[in-house]
């Protein structure tokens, strides 16, 4: 096996033991598993929800509370079915698929070109395969179909299931659900929502006047979107049924390049007060630009399947503002009070896919050691840890199951807890540090003489004395969200 091959499938190896231990820790599921599942949809099990919710209030936080001129709103996801024509996506709203005409199985065209590449970069033909994904980007971004066939007939790109080339000519597929609402045979059709975004830029107005916002505001939004993946992969990081922390911040036309510097810099250090491994993270810029757009970077996580997104990014000038004027035939304008004029705002605009910032958390903080113990554990930051301290009687007779009780219930009004009161205590710490618990605190006989505690440290294992009347603030100061918030810059 070459050395490609053999980090290829130690990548490979990490990420099945990533997905293996979300499932067994109770983090994430395969939805209607005992139905054999659907195809690229996950449920969230109790510590998986924790996780996400503290991540998401996190982001909320650090976006609303610390920025005196961002807000944010909850917009339905059914919306007006001109929402999306005016914002594109009834149109332009697809993936180039193909069909393998032995196997019968569907693919988008970019990943499967996207696999090919990878390969011959595996083959030690990197400029091969630099030029296959130039070629497919020129026919992505001009929409040319045939030029995709021609790459797959060139490069001689076969099904990974029927290994023939035999494929359907390429074409357009839209990702959007579509259902109706009102009577079967009269009824509107209307969309789920394929992005949060345009909530936000239809209330711009709304917004702007009852929270009496002046130029420059953001209007930040957390949210489910669907999209119709011809093929969904990868875990959670592709999904059907996803969730988006988005924020669209509105500033003076002439402005953009000054607000996009600074919102990559701010996102930037968001990722830093995460305890993300900072040579796994990289800037992307886009060498392809929509047609509305003046600059755009995503944030990638180096994931063992690859380097992929996580964050965008986007300078969107006021396409989307005058998109939706000229189908609502209303003006979505900013009345300037220091130029005293009117204008349509630009705007910048930071996106994020809440499960893949999840996923991306999971695999930063999944660590094995080396060392004769041979530990597991799940080295997430305290304040986002799904629960922040276990409470153990080292036994259950001679009252300590009592006294643990008692601390249980002291602390549980301020603090996520479990309490755990059988098996030994070394099994008892093993499966906190598999859930990612930061702190366990043991009620011991000693308690009963000092009214002290054993507070154990997972990352460390270290072990000290505290008395149980300053857990309280122990726990507090280790582990609330304002601790990582310290950390920004704003």
């Amino acid at each position: 096996m070459s050395t490609t091959d053999a980090a290829l499938d130690h990548s490979n190896h990490a990420f099945k033991g990533l997905i293996a231990h979300a499932q067994a820790y109770g983090f994430i599921y395969p939805s209607s598993e005992i139905y054999d599942g659907l195809q690229s949809i996950y449920d969230y099990g109790p510590y998986g929800v924790a996780l996400k919710r503290n991540l998401q209030n996190f982001w909320w936080q650090s976006m609303t509370q610390l920025h005196e001129n961002i807000v944010g709103i909850d917009a339905a996801i059914m919306m007006h079915p001109t929402t999306w024509k005016a914002s594109g996506h009834i149109d332009g709203f697809t993936d180039p698929m193909v069909d393998n005409k032995d196997s019968q199985k569907r693919y988008r065209v970019d990943l499967l070109i996207e696999e090919h590449a990878m390969q011959l970069v595996a083959q030690g033909k990197s400029t091969q395969a630099k030029s296959l994904m130039e070629e497919m980007e020129r026919c992505l971004a001009t929409g040319n179909l045939p030029g995709l066939d021609e790459l797959l007939e060139r490069f001689a790109i076969v099904c990974p299931l029927s290994k023939t080339a035999h494929w359907t000519p390429v074409r357009q597929f839209n990702l959007m659900f579509s259902t109706q609402m009102g009577a079967q045979n009269d009824g509107t059709t209307i969309y789920l929502r394929p992005e949060t975004a345009q909530g936000i830029f239809v209330n711009f107005l709304n917004v702007q006047k009852t929270a009496r916002m002046k130029l420059p505001f953001g209007i930040a939004q957390v949210g489910k979107a669907f999209r119709n993946e011809i093929i969904a992969r990868q875990f959670i990081f592709r999904m059907r049924e996803f969730e988006q922390m988005e924020m669209q911040f509105f500033i003076q036309p002439g402005t953009e390049k000054k607000w996009f510097d600074y919102w990559q810099e701010t996102r930037k250090d968001w990722y830093s007060s995460l305890g993300i491994n900072q040579e796994k993270i990289n800037i992307h810029p886009h060498k392809q630009l929509a047609h509305y757009a003046t600059a755009a970077v995503d944030i990638e996580y180096a994931f063992p399947f690859g380097s992929k997104e996580v964050e965008g990014i986007h300078s969107r000038t006021d396409f989307d503002l005058k998109r939706h004027e000229h189908y609502a035939k209303k003006k979505l304008q900013y009345f300037d009070p220091d130029l005293k004029q009117h204008y349509t705002p630009y705007v910048i605009e930071t996106s994020v896919g809440l499960d893949r910032l999840v996923l991306m958390l999971l695999d930063n903080a999944l660590t094995k050691t080396d060392d004769p113990a041979k530990r597991t554990y799940l080295k997430l930051p305290a304040p986002l840890a799904p629960i922040k301290a276990a409470i153990f009687p080292l036994v259950k007779k001679d009252g300590l199951a009592e006294r643990a009780l008692a601390l249980f219930n002291a602390l549980k009004y301020d603090f996520p807890l479990i309490y755990e009161e059988t098996q030994s205590i070394g099994k008892r710490y093993t499966r906190q540090d598999l859930i990612g618990t930061p702190y366990c605190i043991t009620i011991d006989y000693q308690t009963l003489e000092d009214e002290t505690v054993t507070v154990r440290e997972r990352d460390s294992m270290a072990q000290y004395r505290m008395k149980i009347a300053e857990t309280a603030g122990y726990l507090h100061a280790a582990t609330h969200i304002k601790s990582l918030l310290l950390q920004l810059k704003t």
